[in-house]
């Protein structure tokens, strides 16, 4: 084979939609080749022209254009265009330019269609934009597991055992012998007795009717747990799982169209899942130790990458996570109360950051803090919350979740304050935005109380949806903070390397693309008045508004989760190593398409961020 065919054959395997084909494949390519040179401001493509070859750039720079004028990509080594014409009638849809000089490719149109022909991945890659492309890598990850397939209703092995709620607990515990079951469904008194309004568990009577030494004849209503959290019986395994973890209980009732069919409870889903997120937070509230804690860390990674394994999406496994996290921080404040005493005052311990997105992975920090009770007297209670604070912290960084850097921690008195004076700073970071403040609000306003008074934190996120959505100029200040990072994209869509000191050529998977992402969704989400926390969940949110497009909102969320999945199968292959997890990516060490589908997200991230800056413009003596 000549050299020159040799060449081109070579080149043409180092990008898609070309890597995956076969060796014939590309030797027929590489041997119908023609080759052009274009100047730069020459015309290569001309709206309404025919048009009979796909065009590659070899080397050089493109500029494509929509029919209006309009700029709609720019292409450099490696990428093709003219694909829409050759499938539409053979006219070009698309206008293209050389911006440098270029040395252009030209594959004959009857090679193109024979390839279409014969390997489906060339003909999907091809017939779809960018957009659908990033769908379609994001579909192809999100393989369902067992779990994620297996429907909650086929767990229910009975019809759930109820009694009304005027029982008496002598007779409900006497029911709940004779059927053998650990809990119940409470319904309403006749004739509403179709209505579920409360659960009755082993644990209710324990701890609400032995300890508390109530009378037998006592009703259940004074014991059950009323209206309990339930779930569909139509959602899959995976969701009960996370809805468990989020709440911390241990039995859930299965409805169907508000009716009880079932319930389950943790034993059942453990019996699918020997290493599932739920066996460990049962593991976590068994250990009466920071050295029992400690000891699960190993658990912590293998359920990670189980869940990487068994291709959960990134929304999953940021949920089970996250779940993880509050159930060591819940934990470890139970374990300082009963080292303390009782807290003096009510409080509510804190996250912030990814665990308050349900976004936490296995590489990540502490952010938190403490709602105090108004009544809250440092004279008199600081030491105690100061004490309960750094038993927490220490007790976390004992069990992988670093210290904050950056001092964001309820063992920090700053962030350890009454009510008051939290609804104080965040009007102030609101009203007054500066470069420090707006640091704070980056890291608090994702807020979810998770222990303790969880109402005092409900009152911040109410505070904050009324006064962001109404202050253009702090929308527009934290909109410009959030276009401090951007997408490692160069003018023409080549990537831009880094180094963290050890390694060079790389890519900071969260600093230069999810953690930009979730900024720019925050804004948007505290813009139209949003209480949600998880970034999707902020994108169903927007989604209710005319502020963004909905073809907009789906490139977001393709992005989010096919970065989140990067980094997230990134990490995985480290912990299985044996090595440190990072967030950083050699793109000379991933395959051709990822690297393609990465520039796809970043070119979303990048199109989002310019969008940002004209719809939040800067306010009267703001900096542009």
């Amino acid at each position: 084979m000549q050299i020159e065919i040799l060449e081109i054959r070579d080149h043409l395997s180092r990008f898609v939609p070309f890597a995956d084909l076969p060796e014939d494949s590309l030797n027929l390519i590489a041997g119908q080749i023609e080759v052009a040179y274009f100047k730069a401001g020459s015309d290569i493509l001309q709206y309404g022209a025919p048009i009979h070859e796909l065009h590659y750039v070899r080397s050089g720079a493109v500029e494509i254009y929509r029919r209006s004028g309009e700029l709609h990509n720019r292409l450099s080594e490696g990428d093709i265009f003219g694909q829409v014409g050759l499938l539409r009638s053979n006219k070009v849809r698309f206008p293209a330019r050389a911006i440098e000089d270029s040395l252009i490719y030209f594959i004959p149109a009857a090679v193109f269609a024979q390839l279409c022909q014969q390997h489906d991945a060339f003909a999907e890659f091809v017939e779809a934009e960018g957009q659908s492309r990033l769908k379609s890598a994001v579909e192809s990850q999100g393989q369902a597991s067992e779990l994620i397939k297996l429907k909650v209703q086929a767990l229910i092995s009975r019809e759930p055992v109820c009694v009304s709620s005027d029982t008496s607990v002598q007779l409900a515990a006497q029911v709940m012998t004779a059927e053998s079951v650990s809990s119940l469904v409470i319904t309403a008194p006749a004739p509403d007795n179709q209505n579920m309004v409360g659960i009755l568990t082993d644990r209710d009577l324990r701890t609400r009717v032995l300890a508390a030494g109530l009378a037998s004849g006592s009703p259940v209503s004074q014991v059950m747990s009323p209206d309990p959290i339930t779930i569909q019986s139509h959602d899959s395994v995976f969701a009960a799982m996370l809805c468990m973890l989020r709440h911390n209980i241990h039995h859930l009732p299965v409805v169907q169209q508000r009716r009880p069919i079932g319930l389950i409870s943790l034993s059942d889903i453990i019996r699918y899942e020997s290493q599932s997120s739920l066996y460990l937070v049962n593991a976590i509230f068994n250990q009466n130790s920071v050295e029992g804690l400690q000891s699960l860390l190993p658990d912590l990674r293998a359920s990670f990458v189980r869940l990487v394994n068994e291709q959960a999406t990134a929304q999953m496994i940021g949920s089970a996570m996250s779940g993880i996290g509050r159930a060591f921080c819940q934990r470890l404040l139970q374990l300082a109360e009963q080292e303390l005493g009782a807290p003096p005052v009510p409080y509510c311990f804190m996250v912030n950051g990814s665990m308050a997105r349900d976004e936490q992975l296995v590489v990540t920090d502490q952010d938190n803090a403490l709602v105090l009770d108004d009544r809250f007297d440092p004279a008199l209670h600081d030491e105690y919350f100061a004490q309960l604070a750094q038993f927490v912290s220490d007790g976390l960084a004992a069990c992988g979740y670093s210290y904050c850097k950056g001092g964001i921690m309820a063992s920090n008195r700053q962030w350890r304050q009454p009510l008051k004076q939290w609804r104080q700073y965040f009007s102030q970071w609101i009203e007054q935005p500066n470069p420090r403040t707006l640091l704070n609000s980056s890291i608090f306003f994702d807020l979810e109380g998770i222990y303790g008074q969880t109402e005092l934190v409900d009152e911040l996120k109410q505070l904050l949806a009324q006064k962001a959505s109404s202050s253009p100029a702090f929308l527009a200040a934290m909109a410009r903070n959030a276009l401090n990072r951007t997408p490692p994209l160069g003018i023409f869509r080549n990537f831009v390397m880094e180094t963290d000191g050890r390694q060079k050529h790389i890519i900071n998977l969260k600093g230069r693309g999810t953690a930009p992402l979730t900024d720019l969704i925050r804004v948007h989400a505290l813009a139209c008045g949003s209480q949600a926390q998880n970034s999707l969940l902020r994108l169903d949110a927007i989604s209710k508004t005319q502020l963004l497009q909905p073809e907009a909102l789906d490139k977001l969320r393709y992005a989010l989760e096919f970065l989140s999945k990067v980094r997230i199968q990134h990490q995985a292959r480290a912990v299985s190593e044996g090595s440190e997890a990072n967030n950083y990516i050699e793109p000379a060490q991933v395959s051709a398409s990822e690297r393609h589908n990465l520039k796809e997200a970043f070119q979303v991230l990048n199109h989002a961020q310019k969008f940002m800056r004209f719809r939040y413009p800067a306010q009267p003596g703001q900096k542009p």
